[in-house]
């Protein structure tokens, strides 16, 4: 007499398809937990040497989970009534040998199923008493490890989403060039209502005066203790030596050594400092001998 189907056999199951691996292979590590009850089957796949062992595990925990959640039966209590792999889809591949040959290569796959059941009343008494005797709560510390390990996956999950969450707050920060537009607006305010950058003092972190470190005029700023670090809102570097200017997308803006820094290019060309690249535009002077 034949027994139940497999899509027939009672208890709670978990699958995982297109694993890789040969079914012969996965059959050898399931015939070691069949029929074992879930503290033994994890003990023994967590110590198998065999690489297909961990995916069984996983299918293992995932179907004790599923009679938690689903079935509303305890971990303690569950043993592996059923488990099975089916033969999956072969790759083939080929590899080349001498005189031209080819030969074949078999990627095989497999499908794993795991079915778990509760003990009957009188096998699981006899199975607590058992462990009484000896001292041992075998089941009872294998799903405190399962409980563990998804708990550290949740909170692996979760640290993830946030830093995703954090880096989609980044774009929000304003720019180097909206820094710099305000720290200009701000100054233009100012003195249109009769600020004097060469006397007064401000509070206003956005307003540069005479006390703050201006060497060319209300819209320069002196270099930082790391000169290629940039103050905020002054994206603009000078040498005071050439009298050139760099802009950031410049070529020689990397290797430029910032005696001063600028927050525009109009700032710049106001203390005297010509773009980098560009020549200085010659005096009059010089036009009128020219001329002559």
């Amino acid at each position: 007499m034949t027994g139940p189907k497999t899509n027939e056999r009672p208890g709670t199951r978990a699958k995982v398809s297109h694993v890789g691996s040969s079914a012969y292979k996965a059959r050898e590590v399931l015939n070691e937990i069949r029929g074992k009850s879930y503290a033994q089957a994890a003990e023994i796949l967590a110590f198998s040497e065999r690489g297909i062992a961990r995916e069984i595990l996983k299918v293992l925990d995932s179907a004790v989970a599923n009679a938690e959640h689903n079935d509303g039966q305890q971990a303690e209590e569950l043993f592996v009534s059923a488990c099975y792999a089916d033969e999956g889809p072969t790759m083939k591949r080929w590899r080349p040998r001498a005189r031209g040959r080819a030969t074949r290569i078999r990627k095989r796959t497999c499908h794993i199923t795991v079915i778990v059941s509760r003990y009957d009343d009188v096998t699981l008494d006899a199975l607590r008493e058992r462990e009484a005797a000896t001292g041992r709560a075998g089941s009872s510390v294998a799903a405190e490890a399962r409980r563990a390990r998804v708990a550290q996956s949740k909170a692996r999950e979760e640290a993830d989403h946030d830093h995703d969450h954090d880096h989609d707050h980044d774009d929000d920060e304003p720019t180097i060039e909206e820094q710099a537009s305000e720290i200009v607006a701000a100054t233009e305010a100012a003195l249109e209502d009769g600020y004097d950058p060469e006397t007064a003092d401000s509070d206003d972190d956005t307003i540069v005066d005479a006390d703050d470190a201006t060497p060319f005029g209300p819209l320069s700023h002196a270099p930082l203790e790391d000169v290629h670090e940039a103050p905020e809102g002054y994206p603009i570097k000078g040498n005071a030596d050439s009298m050139k200017y760099h802009q950031p997308e410049g070529r020689w803006f990397e290797q430029t050594v910032a005696e001063v820094w600028f927050a525009t290019a109009a700032a710049a060309e106001e203390a005297g400092f010509v773009e980098a690249g560009k020549s200085a535009p010659a005096d009059a002077g010089d036009e009128n001998a020219e001329e002559d």
